[in-house]
């Protein structure tokens, strides 16, 4: 089969494989239908992620048609059109149990080399570098789902691949980063990056009642499409002070919650982001952590700043101490998606939410290479990309 493999920084190639096979009883094979690029793809293009190796298959954001299931998968069968989550789950141990799935203890097989990172180690992800499992990613013409009863959710015919694929991740991230943020009515949110998470988190805020939401961002068209597809208020960061903008225009207060939806390759020309350009390259760090500062900084006191962009290793010059002193509660990680897949399905189905809107290329699988580079070079003309095996 054709499938995108990982072959160094910004060197990723289609190319062929042999065919995924059922491995344990639990496992069923999908032939792919729809997979996309997410942004935290980008972060394995850029090198920022480590343990990947020569010809990992990539992707984690995709959607099928069963063609095969093990002998005790008993939720699926041949022919059922399905999505998946991004995280693998057992299903059975203490965490999954706990509906927090993106912990599941049973899912990553390299735990050892996750624990010795990280302390503990999360679930296994799809084409998500060793340290997340070392699993084939869905950046493929087939690809192989371990826990079959446990993550896909069968999707109806009347919906189209492209309003269902990003449930398998950047819609539930994104509602998750609100969720996990408790807003309350009347809130007012600020969330930077809009990215497809970004736009996400936007759209979800206004769900769970914020009265005010402000885009963050240097791209024209990602904050023209925060306006006119979410109904943010936008602000380019690099024409104001940002700190004292949200100030102002919170009545000295400060936003109730701040999302950052950026991660570790944030952007910006202040001091800060400056060094942590220099350090990155020179291998003295590894994440920029410029809008994790501002969020901190511009958080109101007793407030929340929800992270659902990526970190992975360690930050520098974090201003802890104003964390601390204004008691604000930070909340993070990887997203429970099997948590959220039927009731996010139930409000696009109910047209409550358009996931399509943020799509500016469909591309077949053949093009992956050029549009990653598309993807990562030009972010204010490609916004997402979905492609087809």
């Amino acid at each position: 089969m054709k499938a995108l493999c990982w072959y160094g920084k910004q060197d990723v190639r289609v190319v062929n494989v042999p065919d995924p096979t059922i491995l344990n009883p639990g496992d069923a094979i999908l032939r792919i239908t729809s997979t996309a690029i997410c942004g935290s793809d980008l972060h394995l293009y850029d090198g920022f992620i480590p343990t990947m190796a020569p010809g990992d298959i990539l992707g984690h954001e995709f959607m099928g048609e069963v063609v095969a299931v093990g002998p005790s998968v008993k939720t699926l069968k041949v022919g059922d059109r399905v999505v998946v989550p991004f995280p693998i789950a057992c299903g059975h141990c203490s965490f999954c149990k706990s509906d927090l799935f993106a912990l599941c203890d049973n899912s990553n097989p390299n735990a050892a080399l996750t624990e010795a990172a990280y302390g503990h180690a999360p679930a296994g992800i799809f084409g998500y570098s060793h340290l997340m499992g070392g699993y084939a990613g869905g950046q493929a013409e087939y690809v192989r789902v371990p826990y079959a009863d446990v993550g896909p959710m069968k999707v109806p015919e009347s919906l189209t691949d492209e309003q269902v694929l990003f449930l398998t991740d950047i819609f539930p991230t994104g509602y998750m980063a609100a969720e996990q943020a408790g807003i309350s009515p009347g809130d007012t949110v600020a969330v930077w990056g809009c990215g497809p998470v970004g736009l996400f988190a936007i759209k979800s805020a206004f769900l769970l009642g914020a009265e005010r939401v402000i885009a963050i961002d240097h791209y024209d068209r990602r904050l023209q499409m925060a306006r006119d597809h979410c109904g943010a208020e936008a602000v380019n960061y690099e024409e104001v002070d940002l700190f004292w903008y949200l100030k102002d225009t919170t009545g000295g207060r400060g936003p109730d919650v701040c999302i950052d939806a950026v991660g570790l390759e944030a952007h910006g020309h202040s001091v800060d982001a400056l060094l942590d350009y220099a350090k990155t390259s020179l291998y003295l760090a590894t994440d920029r952590a410029r809008v994790l500062r501002q969020a901190i900084i511009a958080c109101r006191k007793g407030g929340t700043v929800s992270i659902p962009g990526v970190y992975g290793g360690l930050l520098d010059k974090v201003p802890f101490g104003a964390a601390f002193n204004k008691g604000l509660t930070l909340k993070m990680g990887q997203t429970h998606v099997h948590r959220y897949l039927k009731p996010l399905l139930d409000r696009v189905e109910k047209g409550e939410i358009d996931t399509t809107f943020l799509i500016t290329h469909r591309v077949p699988l053949d093009q992956a290479p050029d549009a990653y580079a598309t993807f990562r070079d030009q972010p204010d003309e490609c916004v997402k990309v979905v492609m087809t095996p």
